[in-house]
């Protein structure tokens, strides 16, 4: 007797130790916390928005204010046009998405977020509304969930506007089927009114409803049931068929509302655990993991549950397992944003690489075609993306199926100013090393001879010579840049500079000029590696001041987007506010982000093709990042303080590393990489 109680006492502790870990394990708090969602929502401060979402999803459901921005919402503006479904971040023009607005309230009523009230974490938006409703919004890859709480006393009725869109509504169609559903498709155009997008659609509400009338595309929904105080709609969408929205629908329906919540949840944590940071203020870390959360909003996942897509042709296509990606904007993001998923979601960049080469079999064009799966925008440098992913040891890609589109691509480059002659000369370069890969030694010459010429004569006739209207925007046709900022675009040449400044001196003299007279515009992309290049011209010191600068101080800003400002700017680039980039950054669908998160971490990927990182000391005295190999590569700082800290010595792995760039195969081997300070007496 007294034996079994003993072992009762030892199976109760051992049960509840049991459960107190569980509890311990589940409480375990994630990187989450650290995004704020509303950090550039407000006005031209990076054209973001706090929608809930997944990783990689087609959904972005948000309140769009009135007036809007370019994501729709606005943190500045309470009064809103409705909630919508999708939307991209600061990409140009009026943005595009807007899609299937939902206004809990009659049409002409004045509907206002209380701005007190408003809440938003990955996965996840709720706020209150002047009319007394409680909205609560979150989100799978290809199903919003929205659901409204009525007050008490008042008629449950939703206004849905099928026309709602960022960009100009081309039709749509739909049809009412039973008592709680809805379905059809909109057809609607592209960013910048290029191209178009068609996305069917499936509504379902959990309450009974009759649609009372309809007037310029907006249903008024009303609910038969006087008590239905709490409403909840789920829209799901397919760019493939009626059928297969009405099945996302019908895979999730048994899930509640916090079901799903979690499950995004649950999905931006395991994402956004993929790198620790440590060792720095707070706001840093906020500033960090948003940046990283942004830079894995897109592209999306556009593919069915019985794995389908809708391809550029027109046509549906079987996926044979994989994932197919679309919405692009590869002008800005090949810079940072792939090659930073390239060490982050390497399976996901398998997929995504697959996807671009089925984009160029399928029909390719620069910006948006006429069939596309959901909001996109631009797709130059896809060549440049599809490179550094190979070398760095993505799987599955085959130029050679793609081989003759990238020939084709290249022959029809724009050359009609020294920018778009830059830019030519980045695809090209990239051409070479692909042809090269593949065994055509005779293209490889052909492209590496056209690149380089074409680099060396646009430079010494437009770069060389600095004259008195180098520093001014747009000059001799330039797209959104100076020929101060134009000149650096090409690191893969600086040899080839240098002999034309007539030494490496000379030019690191211009660049300390360029950076000591403010003419680096962080606000745009064309020269936001250049800190990177005193690296290379041997002075890592001034590529720690300038990064350092512009991650923490504030810096004077003389370039917006398009023009110069009247009165210098100074102010921080990034900040923990809605006003969180400077005036006119755009966010750049996850540009501007990643090159926050290379930075901050310690690492980036000056010449995007190459297998390389250039180092600087991490924004945070210790930074892990969690390779899908399993292992884990450690950056460190010992010693230091603050930023006047002398640097004595780096070390890899204990061992003294007297460069200032790292291999891709080092940073997969995995281990640590200390930057070793002096210590002070």
């Amino acid at each position: 007797m007294k034996l079994q109680k003993e072992i009762n006492r030892f199976l109760w502790l051992t049960l509840v130790i049991l459960l107190a870990w569980n509890c311990h394990t589940y409480a375990k708090p994630s990187n989450n916390q650290y995004v704020n969602l509303f950090i550039g929502t407000s006005g031209d401060h990076g054209q973001c928005d706090p929608g809930a979402a997944v990783p990689f999803g087609m959904i972005r459901v948000c309140p769009d204010s009135q007036p809007r921005s370019h994501a729709g919402y606005d943190y500045g503006v309470s009064t809103i046009s409705g909630i919508s479904v999708n939307r991209l971040s600061g990409v140009g023009c009026g943005g595009a998405g807007g899609n299937l607005s939902i206004k809990p309230s009659l049409p002409g009523y004045n509907l206002q977020l209380v701005k007190e009230t408003e809440k938003a974490e990955p996965g996840y938006y709720m706020a209150m509304l002047n009319n007394g409703v409680k909205t609560e919004l979150t989100a799978t890859h290809n199903i919003a969930v929205e659901r409204y709480s009525f007050p008490k006393h008042t008629e449950a009725v939703l206004s849905l506007n099928l026309a709602a869109s960022f960009e100009r509504f081309i039709k749509e169609e739909h049809e009412v089927i039973g008592d709680n559903e809805l379905e059809g498709y909109i057809v609607c155009a592209n960013v910048c009114g290029r191209g178009q997008y068609k996305l069917y659609f499936n509504l379902t509400s959990n309450k009974h409803f009759k649609v009372k009338r309809e007037v310029n595309k907006r249903l008024v929904m009303e609910f038969e049931d006087g008590n239905a105080k709490s409403v909840e709609i789920r829209i799901a969408v397919s760019s493939v068929s009626q059928t297969a929205a009405r099945k996302e629908n019908e895979l999730t329906w048994k899930k509640s509302f916090s079901q799903i919540k979690n499950q995004a949840k649950h999905l931006w944590a395991e994402k956004l655990g993929k790198v620790e940071v440590k060792g720095g203020k707070e706001e840093d870390q906020i500033i960090f993991y948003t940046s990283l959360y942004r830079a894995l909003l897109s592209p999306a996942n556009v593919t069915s549950s019985d794995n389908q897509y809708f391809g550029t042709d027109g046509k549906v296509h079987q996926t044979e397992g994989s994932t197919y990606y679309s919405s692009w904007s590869l002008w800005d993001t090949f810079r940072t944003k792939f090659p930073l998923l390239v060490i982050l979601e390497p399976a996901v960049m398998k997929n995504i690489t697959n996807s671009l080469v089925r984009l160029y079999l399928s029909g390719k064009e620069n910006w948006s075609t006429s069939f596309e799966a959901t909001p996109t925008v631009r797709t130059e440098h896809a060549v440049v993306l599809l490179l550094d992913a190979y070398k760095k040891g993505i799987k599955g890609i085959d130029f050679n199926v793609c081989y003759q589109q990238l020939c084709n691509e290249a022959a029809e480059l724009p050359m009609n100013s020294p920018d778009q002659k830059l830019e030519a000369t980045i695809d090209l370069w990239a051409l070479a090393q692909i042809a090269d890969i593949i065994g055509k030694k005779e293209d490889a010459g052909k492209y590496q001879d056209r690149s380089e010429q074409l680099f060396i004569d646009t430079w010494k006739n437009e770069f060389m010579n600095i004259d008195s209207g180098y520093s001014k925007m747009r000059d001799n046709g330039l797209y959104q840049g100076t020929r101060w900022q134009y000149r650096w675009a090409l690191p893969q040449y600086l040899d080839q500079m240098a002999l034309l400044a007539g030494n490496r001196d000379t030019l690191k003299n211009q660049l300390s000029y360029f950076f000591e007279n403010n003419l680096y515009n962080h606000g745009n992309e064309p020269d936001i590696h250049v800190p990177y290049l005193y690296n290379k011209l041997d002075a890592p010191a001034a590529t720690q001041q300038k990064v350092h600068e512009i991650l923490t101080k504030k810096i004077i800003h003389k370039y917006g987007g398009n023009a110069e400002f009247k009165t210098p700017v100074f102010e921080r680039a990034y900040n923990n506010l809605p006003k969180g980039f400077t005036i006119e950054m755009d966010e750049d669908d996850g540009t501007m982000g990643a090159w926050y998160v290379f930075s901050a971490m310690g690492l980036y990927p000056l010449i995007v093709g190459e297998p390389n990182y250039e180092l600087v000391p991490p924004l945070f005295n210790h930074v892990t990042i969690k390779l899908e190999n399993g292992k884990t590569f450690t950056i460190k700082c010992k010693n230091r303080t603050n930023k006047d800290d002398v640097l004595n010595k780096v070390l890899l792995n204990k061992i003294t590393f007297n460069k200032w760039n790292l291999s891709h195969e080092e940073l997969l081997n995995g281990g640590v990489l200390e930057f070793i300070y002096d210590v002070k007496n």
